[in-house]
């Protein structure tokens, strides 16, 4: 488990507790505010309690915190490279609110999981990006980050997953 660690900007970077779920949920909301995805919302304290507290978590959460409040949050799991047999970490959400963009606090927390990526010997980091989010764009070429042109991101929910589990399907 990662300690606590205090940044330059006066806000601290720490693992989430049970006890955060409120404020996680709460910066949630604001990534889908932001993301204008609010009416696909439909995570409950419950359900982000099984995700990232279960005796074996599906994913993990980071959080930064000023004056005692979470003003931001990288929720990460892991994937694996079938080529080289490492373990990658998938980032799916980073949000820093509003107020507090630019103080350092969003790459602190891609720092603080490269750095973690390094130390568990994974071979990189991934995430997505809304294509309109130019200022996450830029941060993240900022950073070094390369886009993958080669590949087709894919989704398969709701009624289609349930018919391809049930075996109906047009194929």
């Amino acid at each position: 488990m990662t300690l606590p660690r205090a940044q330059p900007g006066g806000f601290t970077i720490r693992p989430a507790s049970p006890a955060d779920i409120p404020a996680i949920l709460r910066l949630i909301r604001g990534l889908a505010d932001y993301e204008r995805l609010s009416h696909e919302l439909t995570a409950t304290e419950a359900d982000l309690h099984a995700a990232l507290f279960a005796p074996q978590p599906r994913a993990h959460a980071i959080l930064a915190d000023i004056d005692g409040r979470s003003a931001g949050l990288a929720l990460f799991y892991y994937t694996l490279s079938t080529f080289k047999a490492r373990s990658n970490i998938f980032l799916e959400d980073l949000f820093v609110e509003p107020d507090h963009r630019g103080s350092g606090i969003g790459l602190a927390l891609m720092r603080h999981l490269a750095a973690r990526a390094v130390a568990e010997q994974c071979g990189r980091m991934e995430w997505r990006v809304l294509n309109w989010n130019q200022p996450s764009i830029d941060f993240y070429q900022r950073i070094g980050a390369e886009q993958i042109t080669d590949w087709q991101t894919r989704t398969l929910g709701g009624d289609a997953l349930a018919s391809l589990a049930k075996g109906n399907f047009h194929g």
